[in-house]
């Protein structure tokens, strides 16, 4: 079998991670820091796109692959307008949407540090299944108020990963299964993989679905109109309240969940509320998404940080075990995920997207 090489690049608001992959195994990999002095001298995250390259460079600089060597780039995807999922060529109009975007998001110099380093060495750059990935039925997106849809967004890449790790355990092709996958990290989103396809998800960046260490999740709605309308908070700080400055660290004053099992330990007793009502509400979201299916689902799989809690998962498994066996795959390998999408391309078992933005040509039409 032919060995592929490829760099995969995954940009995080206060780091770079970077990869090296031949064929399914990473060979070299580094996580790059950035401290908040070294980013502050940025207006905005597209004024990265430069330093996180050079960074890019040192590192294959330093490392023992040539770049002569690289088959292809592969770079998280960012925040562009709804897309299917799959793996997609990185071209001037992606590169053009994603500079001009308002809507910054660290992950949007995934496609642009790929189509830098792309350039200089003469191969290809590709996205995989970035948040905006939009496979939701349509009946998925009413809701009781004309004017407002459900929108999809949430941990594509990841999700989609452990569903097809998750596959493979039960001896299965993923377009076969139907999967409830629970990504828990800062932010949790559940969604309900049908035969391939995301048909239903919560939108955990924006407040849908479960608190999590750092989002609210959904609030009833009209406690949530009072509370936004005192006038105590503007738009940007109760948009930070419901995602950044929400859940666990709005209860307990910590966003990080080791702090919070430490607080248990010693006695505290909201703590300990606060951690249960995580789990239950984490299960009530998995079991809500067992009817669209009409509970045929071939398992429950949990990923993502949280996933290493083995009290929580001890919490979750209890509760939502009787819709299916349930498959736990902790934390989240994104520098695989991308290559692996870029290998899939390369060994011609899919074939690349080409992103249009759908508004631009919506509007010529």
């Amino acid at each position: 079998m032919k060995s592929y090489y490829i760099l995969a690049i995954n940009p995080g608001s206060t780091s770079t991670k970077i990869g090296i992959f031949k064929n399914t195994k990473m060979i070299l990999s580094e996580n790059i820091p950035h401290s908040v002095s070294e980013l502050s001298s940025f207006n905005s995250i597209m004024d990265q796109k430069e330093f996180r390259t050079g960074i890019v460079i040192d590192f294959l600089n330093k490392c023992e692959v040539p770049v002569s060597k690289l088959n292809a780039i592969v770079g998280r995807g960012g925040m562009l307008t709804p897309m299917k999922s799959g793996t997609y060529r990185v071209n001037n109009e992606m590169i053009d949407f994603l500079i001009n975007n308002l809507l910054e998001h660290a992950s949007s110099l995934g496609a642009i540090l790929a189509d830098n380093i792309a350039r200089r060495i003469g191969v290809k750059a590709f996205i995989v299944d970035p948040v905006v990935v939009d496979e939701m039925d349509e009946i998925a997106k009413i809701t009781g108020i004309p004017e407002i849809k459900r929108i999809s967004i949430f941990h594509a890449l990841n999700q989609k990963a452990a569903a097809r790790e998750a596959a493979k355990r039960i001896k299965k092709k993923y377009r076969e299964c139907n999967f409830i996958v629970a990504h828990l990290g800062g932010g949790i989103t559940i969604g309900i993989h049908k035969k391939g396809s995301v048909v239903d998800v919560n939108n955990g960046l924006n407040g849908d679905g479960s608190f999590s260490p750092e989002r609210t999740g959904s609030i009833p709605t009209w406690s949530l109109i009072e509370w936004a309308t005192t006038g105590l908070y503007s738009l940007p700080e109760l948009k930070k309240k419901i995602t950044g400055n929400g859940g666990i660290v709005a209860h307990l004053g910590t966003n990080n969940m080791r702090e919070v099992k430490d607080m248990i330990t010693k006695g505290n007793k909201k703590a300990k509320d606060i951690y249960n009502a995580l789990g239950y509400n984490i299960s009530k979201g998995i079991g809500s998404l067992a009817p669209v299916v009409q509970g045929k689902i071939d398992a429950v799989v949990i990923t993502g940080g949280l996933a290493f809690d083995k009290d929580l998962m001890a919490m979750i498994r209890n509760r939502v075990k009787f819709i299916a066996p349930v498959i736990i795959l902790p934390g989240e390998d994104e520098l695989a995920a991308l290559s692996n999408g870029g290998l899939r391309v390369l060994r011609g078992e899919e074939k690349p997207k080409i992103w249009k933005n759908k508004e631009k040509h919506n509007g010529a039409n």
